[in-house]
């Protein structure tokens, strides 16, 4: 945090990474360092408003990693169960 990661108040907004470019983490420790500065509420209503609208853009862009990951988990598991009479569990009754 001793870094000016958002550059609120100085201009420099147009330099940052636009969202849809961000990973997750990236998105994710971006939005916390957005809610703490918003939360200190030392900035003019113009840059708090733009911080705000930048964080609503970070949290949609966390939620769409998230739901990526989450539909690539249930594919996985739901290949997994699709296989599960195949024979190729591990001693699963296989010499009762």
């Amino acid at each position: 945090m001793s870094q000016d990661v958002f550059g609120a108040g100085d201009g420099r907004a147009a330099e940052q990474t636009p969202v849809e470019e961000l990973g997750y983490e990236e998105a994710r420790d971006e939005l916390v360092e957005t809610v703490k500065l918003l939360e200190l509420g030392q900035m003019g209503l113009d840059d708090s408003l733009a911080l705000w609208e930048r964080g609503e853009a970070l949290a949609r862009r966390c939620e769409e990693h998230l739901a990526g990951a989450k539909a690539k988990v249930e594919a996985a598991l739901s290949r997994g169960t699709d296989g599960a009479g195949d024979g190729n569990g591990a001693g699963a009754g296989a010499d009762d």
